[in-house]
């Protein structure tokens, strides 16, 4: 992906340079434009393929459809990234010395963060494969605890951009060297904050957990006599034969509503760990009924004198958990009730056990850091001053991914949720049913992970964190409109920055 973000960058700075004098912005925005949707159209493409395997083997779409539809949503969400350059192209026609190095790394970074954010929030958001995320490991790691994985995007985009103009010799050697100086500059401010005053969290104390994979088919999953037995058979014998203090079961884990399970199957887990206080489970399963709505749920089971605990899941997923405006006759027509979900709130509490406070999230849910750092900084006016310290000491992560096969999903997944566990600096136990169920550090380490596509069971212990970093903070108490602010801020100044050769009509050649 690298090679080819530089490979476009190349491109867009070159069209900066040619005629410019003879050039329409409209037609300088349609070469732009045209550049960046091919490249994020094949990007996303490469990113999020495994798409073709719900819809074409467990959905039963013909295989060239299912391509097709592959296809479209990729050339959608292009169009922002077309849009961000194209306008970019604009904004820096006839621009060259040392304004093209930083005023074009700049604006490049915003009108990229911008469709980025675009791709993220409008329309319910779908922001799997951000840039942010290829660097996981690498030096911008250490800023993921600052500005989030848009942040880090966005220096990735500055930084690529910044290399192209180089590459190119189209500035200056000194003001060449002067942007080499301050991205080394960047790099190190985390590293040498880390050094001079350590992490942003402080321990909350070791805790064991047993993380459950059952690894049933989704093709059977709700299949009575096979796989929906299975699931019931194995998640239930996990469930009544767990030492552990803390034991965690995938999403629907539990694939039946409580009314539908068979007679004496949940009273006989309550009752199990009614007699073990010691003991707390969280089990993912549905829960409702056709009058008062469905919900993708964690609840609880045991802790003692806690109260049972319950968390519905906030982002749903269009078609698959919700349905859209004007769309409801479809779900009427098939008569598929769990179609329509009951949305969670935003901030649902944790729960406490022991010495930590277990924050829930489900399936792709960990992709929205903002939702997850709403839970950290008390902003409503029903929490009580200071509740800062009820912020979450712990992520748990359910999810059922097997609707992708054995394909990326489950490492693009993992990686999600090792930056989640960086920008936050909290531990992320993730339970799910095929793959990846892993313990994570604060640091983003995979401490311990079961093998994809096994049943198993994962035993281990994490360190929950007490503390904010600065990425919880202002993402808890404002989500994702700082970034949304400076980064259209920093475009109105580029237009505004204009030459007057940019502001000049095309000269047309006689």
């Amino acid at each position: 992906m690298l090679c080819m973000g530089v490979l476009c960058v190349l491109l867009l700075v070159e069209q900066t340079q040619s005629d410019v004098a003879h050039t329409s912005g409209q037609r300088l925005w349609r070469r732009g434009a045209l550049v960046g949707w091919w490249f994020a159209w094949g990007w996303l493409c490469a990113t999020f393929w495994w798409l073709f395997i719900s819809m074409h083997v467990y959905g039963g779409m013909p295989s060239a459809l299912a391509a097709l539809a592959v296809a479209l949503l990729a050339g959608a969400l292009a169009l922002y990234y077309a849009a961000a350059c194209g306008v970019w192209l604009v904004l820096m026609r006839g621009v060259t010395g040392s304004a093209l190095g930083w005023r074009g790394s700049v604006c490049f970074a915003a009108l990229w963060t911008l469709a980025e954010l675009m791709r993220g929030q409008w329309f319910t958001g779908f922001p799997w494969g951000a840039i942010g995320y290829a660097h996981v490991d690498s030096g911008l790691q250490g800023h993921a605890a600052w500005v989030g994985v848009y942040g880090m995007g966005a220096m990735a985009a500055a930084a690529t951009m910044a290399l192209s103009v180089l590459a190119c010799k189209l500035v200056p050697w000194r003001s060449g060297a002067q942007l080499v100086l301050c991205c080394g500059v960047l790099l190190c401010v985390p590293w040498a904050w880390q050094q001079l005053f350590g992490d942003w969290t402080q321990t909350a104390g070791l805790s064991h957990v047993r993380l459950l994979q059952g690894n049933i088919a989704q093709d059977e999953k709700f299949i009575p006599g096979r796989g929906l037995d299975d699931a019931l058979t194995w998640y239930g014998q996990r469930l009544q034969d767990n030492p552990s203090s803390l034991v965690v079961a995938p999403e629907t884990a539990i694939p039946l509503l409580p009314a539908s399970l068979p007679a004496g199957y949940w009273d006989q887990l309550t009752k199990r760990y009614a007699a073990h206080p010691d003991q707390l489970a969280l089990v993912g399963m549905p829960l409702g009924s056709l009058q008062a709505g469905y919900s993708n749920a964690v609840v609880s089971l045991g802790g003692g004198t806690l109260s049972p605990y319950r968390y519905d899941k906030h982002h749903l997923v269009p078609f698959g958990e919700f349905i859209p405006p004007l769309f409801r006759w479809f779900i009427e027509l098939m008569n598929i009730p769990l179609g329509d979900f009951h949305r969670g709130a935003l901030r649902q509490p944790a729960v406490a056990w022991q010495n930590q406070r277990l924050a829930p999230n489900i399936c792709y849910e960990d992709l929205f850091g903002e939702e997850l750092a709403a839970a950290f900084v008390a902003v409503d006016s029903t929490s009580p001053p200071g509740a800062i310290h009820q912020a979450p000491t712990a992520l748990v992560n359910v999810s059922n991914i097997a609707w992708f096969g054995n394909s990326i999903a489950i490492d693009q997944h993992l990686h999600i949720s090792r930056l989640r566990a960086i920008e936050l600096q909290r531990p992320m136990l993730r339970a799910t049913n095929t793959g990846a169920t892993a313990i994570i550090d604060h640091h983003g380490q995979v401490q311990a992970q079961l093998p994809r596509h096994t049943r198993g069971e994962l035993n281990g212990q994490f360190e929950g964190r007490n503390g904010l970093t600065p990425y919880a903070w202002w993402a808890g108490h404002w989500g994702l409109k700082p970034l949304w602010a400076v980064c259209l801020l920093l475009c109105v100044g580029a237009w505004r920055a204009r030459t007057p050769l940019q502001r000049a009509r095309p000269v047309v050649a006689p």
